[in-house]
């Protein structure tokens, strides 16, 4: 190229794609072919297994359209016929519809059988071979997992159905029977538009019905979800209940005892004041592990999860009772049986038991003297809590009966059971009994 000399234009698509990305492109788009390939190569399920009365359905329609066929060489297409060995078209005969009774078993095999044998039909005797091969090539669509080998089959099927040909030299006047009679046609063409009609019809009954069926399991599954919060709802509240109800109780006796001798013995007020402050930790400690629970429960983060301490059980009895000594009730505790470590739920039940038999024993029966009794049995946890009776507290008011239906559901849950009401001889009792055979 000499000076002064102009350098033609590169066109606008070269200038547009840089050389080096044309194979990049180009094996793309390779590759994307290749992939859908893979998904059509790719068996699309298993082969069915077909029941008893579907083989015998097959088997009878491969005798019907075998006797159908022959009893055509035989009758209306004998002109036809007779310039073949008959031998020869009874084989073919047989080979097209007598495989149709494995249609299902292996759809792909017998297309391909029925396929050959349409395929070596004369076309002036066509129609011994035609019906098999429709009916074969929609048996491969329908039942056959592969689905590359069953598309390159049927286009194959197809091509060889609608051939045409000629029997003797070419002859304007030459007539060839068509392959279905005239009088079929309209049958042909309404029978497959009938039955896919009624398919469009069912398939649209059973997708209303699975909607049906999806609303009513997500309606249920809503219930339970608002049965489970009402459950945790519920529980939450007994925890609650328990723990607040007994230490304010035992604080405000322990309080109003300090406010009562203040000013003529200080030192038991202040040890009063001292008990009242040790049950306000005691109280902010368990609802602590109340809340803290709930919030790992609800899935608002672990956070302190490591800091928290078990819930209460009947190893905590003794701290229970040292409280309600401490705030001037006499309590004693008895053990009978072999102590053994039990569920924490049970545990936490027979708990609460105890402190709520209490509580009620301060606020209903003041200065009464209390006796708890825990007994271990084989088979059973008997948990007794009684008082002696006494006035009723100025806390009796406030009470609602909801702290003794807590406990009998937290019992039921363990298929306990609670009693309650007064002695003979006077003051309250309460009993809690929870199986232990199935432990």
């Amino acid at each position: 190229m000499t000076v002064g000399e102009e350098v033609p234009a590169r066109p606008a698509a070269a200038r547009s794609v840089p050389a080096r990305l044309v194979p990049v492109r180009l094996r793309l788009a390779v590759g994307a072919l290749l992939r859908a390939g893979g998904q059509l190569a790719r068996p699309g399920g298993q082969l069915p297994r077909p029941t008893g009365q579907q083989r015998l359905v097959d088997a009878a329609l491969a005798l019907v359209l075998t006797f159908v066929a022959v009893q055509y060489a035989w009758g209306d297409g004998y002109e036809e016929a007779h310039r073949y060995r008959m031998t020869d078209l009874v084989i073919l005969v047989f080979l097209a519809s007598a495989s149709l009774a494995w249609r299902r078993r292996y759809p792909l095999a017998v297309l391909w059988i029925v396929t050959v044998a349409t395929a070596l039909t004369p076309d002036d005797v066509a129609r011994l071979t035609f019906y098999a091969c429709v009916i074969a090539a929609y048996s491969a669509a329908a039942y056959s997992p592969h689905r590359l080998p069953t598309l390159a089959s049927l286009a194959v099927a197809v091509a060889v159905i609608s051939r045409s040909g000629q029997v003797g030299p070419p002859n304007p006047y030459f007539y060839v029977a068509p392959t279905v009679p005239t009088q079929y046609v309209p049958l042909f063409i309404s029978v497959p538009i009938v039955v896919a009609a009624i398919g469009l019809r069912t398939w649209k009954l059973r997708a209303a019905e699975t909607r049906t069926r999806l609303t009513a399991v997500e309606s249920a599954r809503a219930e339970e979800l608002r049965r489970a919060v009402e459950h945790e709802r519920a529980r939450i509240a007994r925890e609650l209940h328990d723990v607040v109800t007994h230490n304010v109780s035992v604080m405000v006796i322990q309080a109003g005892a300090a406010r009562t001798i203040m000013d003529k013995s200080p030192e038991r007020a202040r040890e009063a004041l001292l008990a009242v402050e040790a049950g306000g930790r005691a109280a902010m400690g368990e609802l602590r592990d109340v809340m803290g629970l709930l919030t790992t429960e609800l899935g608002l983060g672990p956070a302190g999860w490591e800091n928290l301490d078990p819930q209460p059980g009947l190893d905590r009895l003794e701290a229970l009772i040292g409280r309600m000594r401490g705030a001037g009730v006499p309590v004693e505790l008895t053990v009978s049986g072999a102590p053994r470590p039990l569920p924490a739920g049970i545990e936490l039940a027979a708990y609460r038991v105890v402190q709520e038999a209490l509580t009620n024993t301060v606020k209903h029966a003041s200065g009464a003297d209390a006796s708890v009794q825990v007994s271990y049995g084989d088979d059973e946890l008997h948990v007794e809590v009684s008082d002696t009776g006494g006035r009723p507290g100025p806390a009796a008011a406030t009470g609602d009966g909801r702290g003794l239906i807590g406990l009998r559901e937290r019992l039921a849950v363990y298929g306990g059971t609670l009693r309650t009401g007064p002695r003979p001889l006077g003051g309250y009792r309460v009993r809690a009994l929870i199986p232990l055979e199935d432990l």
